[in-house]
This record gives structure tokens, C-alpha cells and sequence, in this order.
């Protein structure tokens, strides 16, 4: 989470040389070249379902890391972070049947209110707002088509094969809105790869370290954190100070993320029984 969260902080103090999307484009770009050095999947012997199950996870990844990129031109880390939260969160409660899983749901939205002015938030940018609302959307699609992946490709040759997907798909978004490849320095690659290796590299190889290491349901609750995580790195790397209200509601959302887990768990124990 520190890794992830590092890197976006990062990669928000690159938005005035070369702009939101242009450090989205830089950042996947760098990402996808990343793993297929590392992973190295048999690009030439793929085949056409193959390709069209990466080109939709790859173009949901894409456009998840652009809106969300975008988001945080607008907003703090950590309120971009805490709404885009409420992709996964919307997942895990719409599998749900019971009722009493909707407490999650009243209490993500109240996280909501919270970060509005009527929730006697500081005013926040409504486009900022919607694109990290965007993002979380689709994030939640993201879940859902990368569950799938695995049946299209077996280790790690989809997230990769998806990644270079994902770069096919940013970049023309990129340049149309406005990033100039011309604008690029080696200091600028260089931070690139930086945010590269943060947001993608490190934390995918972490994450299947601790997967090994931890029950499915702790490492879940230990995510659910991210919001609290984004905004304290926020403030120590890019100086954004959150109102009280604004941490009200990152304690909300994250308090509801980590009840739709554990609610999540008890419904396969049963379904066990």
C-alpha cells in the first residue's frame, strides 16, 4: 500500500511538467515494459481469444489508471483514494443476499456526505468528485474481468499481455489530451520508471509475497486501509491537510470496507456448512 500510494504521490508532482494523462501514458508505459522483461509471455503464440480477453482487462486497467490519475489533479490523494474504494466495496456487498450487508453500504455513504460541503467538508471539485466515482466504477469491473483472466492464461502471462493492452489503450487518450512525447527528459523517464516500479512492479511481486504468507481475509481487512494510507502519504509527500470531516469519512468507507470482508467470510463459511 505504501508502495502503490508512494508512487501516485509521486507521479501527482510530475502533473506540471507533462499533465495527468501524460504521466498516466508514462507510467503504464513503463509498467508494461516492466513485465514483459520480467515475465516474458510468448507474445507471437497467443491466440485471438487470448488477445481479445487481454484488450478488455487491459482496456478496463487503462482506463481505470487515467481516471484515476485525472482524479487527483482535482483532489486530495487521500479523498480520491477513499472514493475510488467504493468500487471493490460495491463488489463485495452486490454478492451479497443478506440485508444486514446493506449497514455497509449506509455507512460507505455517509463516508460520501461526509467529504461533501453539506457534510461540513471543505469544498471539494465535483469533477474530481465524478472522475474518482469513474474510477471506482472501474475498478469494480477491473475485479470482475480479472477474475476471469486466469481462464485465458495460466501465471502471470495476463497481467502482462494486459498491461501492454492497457498502454495501447491510455496513450491515444493521452495525446489527444495534449501530452506531447517531445516533453519527455531523461530526469522525467527516470521519475517515470520510478512511478512505474512503485505503482506496478514492486507492489504485484509484495502482494503475492504476503498472499503466501497471510489468510485470504486478513490481507483483505490489512487493504482496506489503502484510503488512510493515500491520505497520510498526501500529506507527508504533497502537503494536502484533510478537515476532520474528510477523515471522518476515510474511517467510513474504510469501516466499511473491512465489514463487507468479514461478512464476505462468514457467507463462504456457511456456504461450507
Amino acid at each position: 500500500m505504501t508502495s502503490i500510494q508512494g508512487g501516485a504521490a509521486i507521479a501527482k508532482g510530475l502533473f506540471p511538467a507533462l499533465g495527468p494523462a501524460g504521466v498516466t501514458a508514462l507510467r503504464v508505459g513503463l509498467s508494461a515494459a516492466l513485465l514483459l522483461l520480467i515475465f516474458r509471455p510468448p507474445l507471437l503464440s497467443l491466440t485471438l481469444r487470448q488477445w481479445r480477453a487481454a484488450a478488455i482487462y487491459g482496456a478496463v486497467l487503462g482506463l481505470m489508471n487515467l481516471t484515476f490519475y485525472l482524479s487527483i489533479h482535482y483532489l486530495p490523494l487521500g479523498l480520491a483514494v477513499t472514493l475510488e474504494f467504493l468500487g471493490p466495496l460495491a463488489v463485495a456487498v452486490g454478492s451479497s443476499q443478506r440485508r444486514g450487508d446493506l449497514v455497509w453500504v449506509a455507512l460507505a455513504g455517509l463516508g460520501i456526505f461526509l467529504i461533501t460541503p453539506l457534510g461540513g467538508g471543505v469544498p471539494v471539485a465535483p469533477l474530481g468528485v465524478a472522475l474518482a466515482l469513474g474510477a471506482a466504477a472501474l475498478w469494480a469491473a477491473y475485479i470482475v474481468i480479472g477474475s476471469r483472466l486466469p481462464r485465458h492464461f495460466s501465471g502471470t502471462q495476463g497481467v502482462s499481455v494486459g498491461m501492454l493492452c492497457a498502454t495501447v489503450t491510455v496513450l491515444p487518450c493521452a495525446l489527444l489530451l495534449g501530452f506531447a512525447p517531445g516533453q519527455l527528459s531523461p530526469a522525467l523517464l527516470l521519475s517515470g520508471l520510478l512511478v512505474a516500479t512503485l505503482s506496478s512492479a514492486l507492489p504485484y511481486s509484495l502482494e503475492m509475497v504476503a498472499l503466501r504468507q497471510l489468510p485470504k481475509q486478513l490481507f483483505s481487512i490489512m487493504m482496506s486501509l489503502e484510503p488512510a494510507v493515500a491520505a497520510v502519504l498526501g500529506w507527508l509527500v504533497l502537503r494536502e491537510v484533510l478537515s476532520i470531516s474528510q477523515w471522518l469519512a476515510i474511517v467510513c468507507v474504510i469501516a466499511a470496507s473491512v465489514g463487507a470482508t468479514w461478512s464476505s467470510k462468514r457467507r463462504e463459511a456457511d456456504l461450507q456448512v
